[in-house]
């Protein structure tokens, strides 16, 4: 196919490919499948063609998914040659130019193509389109150097614009819109060390000032319930409100002030359920602070290991040797979770602009 042309407008569906977003969504990258609504191929043979790119990807640790529709699989189909096969039944062979594209579809741009030719028969076009497609293997040498060669065109995506990404995710801070900051910055796939590990010490500073700010809305709430009812029914309402308070926010001590008072306006039988709900608080605050004293101390256990490795290790290890890789993995768990919230939240159709291969 020469200077092709893949028209990519104008919408593309969320659910294609994956109904669900997992945690393990965010931090790798991934290829959505998409054809575009005016192809040739027939809506049977396009659902079939579909499938095995869905499977090409899959096998190769990529498939797709809703958390980020950015970078898509597509592909155009041509038909060289179509003979008739007498029959009975009569028969139709074709020989199919498949030519496959790995691209971002939010900036015009194909990162990686491959054409294949395929040849199918059936009884009718779309049987015989079907029949093509099933032959298409996965385990094809070309087709995954060509899935190589996108996958690095994306890395190099991501260590391009890093900075520019990190600067989008604190201008929607400034704008209190935390957790769309916290989904821009968790897609970045984690195999870009250098821009990956920017992003997640930027989430958490936005983390901080998300539940800081979500502790400051809550507390006021919890007061309001409380003065709006001085007894137990008052309190449990105020009670369900600071419960959903993060442990690690910052305002921490002003809820401890607050819990002190409605404790001691309360009458003795009045408190045996308030005092069990801040029990279950406290246990949630405690636990929390378990996990962090673990992981640090996991932490040091490392760096004593790494420091009885040859200097060939070390020098290997170099550059995460002054991060605490556990407590990087409690903060990461706590960031996705509101990024897969938020990827829920996008709209459920993203426009695409077409692509043409430069």
């Amino acid at each position: 196919m020469k200077n092709p042309i893949l028209i990519l407008s104008f919408l593309f569906f969320w659910g294609c490919t994956n109904a669900q977003v997992k945690l393990d969504d965010f931090g790798r990258i991934v290829l959505n499948t998409y054809l575009p609504e005016n192809t040739s191929i027939p809506n049977e043979a396009k659902s079939a063609l579909i499938n095995k790119l869905n499977q090409i990807t899959s096998n190769n640790g990529i498939g797709g998914s809703v958390a980020n529709p950015r970078f898509i699989i597509s592909a155009s189909a041509n038909i060289g040659t179509k003979d008739i096969i007498a029959g009975p039944p009569q028969m139709i062979a074709q020989n199919i130019d498949l030519t496959l594209f790995v691209g971002d579809a939010i900036s015009n741009t194909i990162f990686s193509n491959y054409t294949m030719s395929i040849k199918g028969v059936g009884t009718n076009e779309n049987k015989a389109f079907i029949d093509a497609f099933k032959n298409i293997n996965p385990q094809n040498k070309e087709l995954k150097s060509f899935l190589e060669e996108g996958k690095k065109k994306i890395i190099d995506y991501y260590t391009t614009n890093c900075d520019f990404i990190i600067k989008e995710a604190q201008t929607l801070t400034k704008l209190g819109k935390y957790d769309e900051a916290i989904y821009r910055l968790s897609v970045v796939p984690d195999v870009c060390q250098d821009c990956y590990f920017k992003c997640l010490d930027t989430l958490e500073s936005i983390y901080q000032q998300k539940i800081d700010s979500d502790c400051k809305v809550k507390l006021k709430e919890a007061k309001l319930a409380w003065t709006a009812a001085q007894n137990p029914t008052g309190a449990e309402k105020a009670g369900d409100i600071l419960s959903t308070i993060s442990p690690m926010a910052t305002c921490q001590s002003e809820v401890t002030v607050f819990i002190n008072s409605i404790d001691s306006k309360l009458k003795a039988d009045e408190k045996a359920h308030w005092q069990f709900k801040m029990k279950q608080y406290a246990d949630k605050i405690a636990a929390q602070k378990e996990q962090v004293r673990i992981a640090e101390e996991k932490s040091k256990r490392d760096d004593i290991y790494r420091e009885n490795q040859s200097k060939r290790d070390v020098i290997a290890q170099e550059k995460q040797a002054n991060r605490n890789l556990e407590l990087d993995k409690l903060r990461v768990n706590a960031y996705r979770e509101i990024a897969v919230e938020q990827a829920k939240n996008q709209p459920k159709t993203v426009t695409y602009n077409n692509i043409i291969w430069r």
